[in-house]
């Protein structure tokens, strides 16, 4: 991918609690996708029962809107 991704590996946690997505009773966070510009606006932001992935034409279209 021609951008950066982010991953909630160390510190445990810390961006899904920043971004109200992580389950504390589970202790992970839920699956969600963001699109954020450059100057760290979220533009878009998808939230995905348990058991589904993101489709990668749903992101890619998120992408060419921001």
């Amino acid at each position: 991918m021609p951008f950066p991704l982010c991953s909630d590996y160390w510190p445990h946690a810390a961006v899904g609690k920043a971004y109200g997505i992580f389950n504390d009773e589970k202790g992970f966070d839920k699956r969600a996708a963001y699109v954020i510009d450059a100057n760290g606006v979220v533009k878009w932001m998808k939230v995905y029962e348990p058991g589904t992935i993101p489709e990668s034409k749903e992101l890619l279209d998120a992408l060419a809107k921001a």
